[in-house]
């Protein structure tokens, strides 16, 4: 039994020559707690008007060159209800930090969606607690809102006008509401140590997240950061690897990001400790438009090309797709 301290974490993060055992166990890991399905979310990103500057993200309010959309409520339930039709068994409604959408408007959303007998995920940032309170009351199940960093001074440069304590305050309340919640973080952001990496995830444990999605920093031409590095796309995927192997029966998405700088990215996740894809559900007039980072992939695809892509990839590998709604232990 590996003790996995902050110590041997951050020495499993410095040492590459232990990847094949960390993959590896990470896989054996996954599929001892949470099997071989793999959940399918499908994804509605409606809204890439935001109010916040992160500097690595390129909906950042003084983003002048992106073109900005609003979907309209009863065409997020229109594809919301596709989804459904397709076999999805949770939507995942995904924004920029957008006042548009307040808590009467997003109430009345998750309400209709819930119709369909179908798990709601939320990922719309910092809200209030009483926001929170009305989306659970509503019949929202998840709500997904990432750290990005636990390194305070890190999240300070990386994020003007905004408060790490708030940003745990959501999590807390969160918790204290009965969400499933989910967080994680980027790897790679400039001035990021190894040891914070190890603090991540240890954090992850401390709050006992049900679900963490990890991602490659990617490069935005039009961020700050435009003229950084991007993340290495192996240590990402220890940082997940080890996650998975730490908090055992959680659900870890194979990000886009990690496609974005591999090929085979999602693939590779899931046989690393991921269990979780979720696969765009937008139409392709908006998915260009939500570019967090360039060169997404699947932009051009429409849903039904995304889903068949997916599901082709996951039985390749010996997976099938799960029939259920996905809770932390089976719920």
């Amino acid at each position: 039994m590996v003790d996995f301290s902050k110590e041997k974490i951050i020495d499993i993060l410095y040492d590459d020559s232990q990847n094949d055992w960390l993959f590896s166990l990470a896989d054996k890991t996954r599929k001892k707690y949470v099997g071989n399905e793999v959940h399918l979310r499908g994804l509605i990103e409606f809204s890439n008007i935001c109010k916040c500057q992160c500097k690595y993200c390129g909906l950042r309010s003084p983003n002048k060159s992106i073109e900005r959309y609003r979907i309209k409520p009863e065409d997020i339930v229109s594809f919301a209800q596709k989804a459904v039709n397709m076999g999805y068994k949770t939507v995942v409604l995904q924004s920029g930090e957008d006042e548009y959408y307040s808590s009467d408007v997003m109430c009345d959303i998750i309400e209709k969606i819930k119709e369909n007998d179908v798990a709601v995920t939320l990922s719309i940032g910092e809200r209030s607690f009483d926001d929170y309170k009305s989306f659970k009351e509503a019949g929202a199940d998840r709500y997904l809102i990432r750290i990005e960093t636990t390194d305070r001074e890190l999240y300070k440069q990386m994020h003007p006008n905004m408060d790490f304590n708030n940003r745990l305050r959501c999590l807390s309340d969160l918790k204290t509401l009965g969400y499933e919640v989910g967080t994680g973080c980027l790897v790679g952001l400039p001035n990021q140590t190894i040891e914070s990496l190890a603090d991540d995830i240890l954090f992850f444990k401390e709050i006992n997240a049900d679900m963490v999605g990890i991602g490659p920093f990617i490069a935005h031409q039009e961020t700050p950061l435009k003229d950084v590095p991007n993340g290495n796309f192996i240590l990402a995927l220890k940082v997940m690897a080890l996650t998975r192997i730490i908090l055992k029966d959680i659900n870890i998405p194979a990000t886009t990001a990690m496609e974005t700088l591999n090929p085979n990215g999602r693939i590779i996740a899931l046989q690393s400790g991921a269990n979780v894809v979720m696969p765009n559900v937008t139409t392709t007039e908006y998915r260009a438009k939500y570019e967090i980072y360039p060169n997404k992939i699947c932009i051009n695809e429409n849903p039904e090309q995304c889903r068949g892509c997916i599901e082709g990839k996951i039985k390749s590998i010996g997976r099938t797709i799960a029939e259920t709604k996905g809770f932390r232990g089976n719920r």
